[in-house]
């Protein structure tokens, strides 16, 4: 009779079904808990460059509010409004005396 020699691949998977249940249940939840971190992190990264982009759009924008507020303060400044008037449309200031003012009653 020609005698077998034991298959160590089946002997191993016996062994992991019937008395390392606990080990390889503990086994699976660490390859899923640490793809879980891998994922996560992942994920962190990927929220925090975004968060860096709306940053800086957001400092660009403020910067141009900043700007046109600037503008807009010295169009609106009067002196500068008044000389426009003067020069470029050669409109002058009434008297006192052609001022027609009305009141409400």
């Amino acid at each position: 009779m020609k005698q077998s020699s034991p298959n160590l691949a089946k002997i191993i998977a016996k062994d992991l079904v019937t008395v390392g249940r606990l080990p390889l249940i503990l086994l699976f939840l660490i390859l899923f808990t640490s793809m879980g971190v891998v994922f996560t992190t992942y994920n962190t990264r990927l929220a925090i460059a975004e968060k860096d982009k709306t940053l800086v759009a957001r400092e660009k924008l403020d910067d141009e509010w900043r700007n046109l507020l600037l503008e807009e303060t010295s169009l609106a400044d009067s002196s500068r409004v008044e000389t426009i008037a003067k020069t470029e449309l050669n409109m002058v200031r009434p008297d006192s005396s052609k001022e027609v003012t009305f009141s409400e009653k």
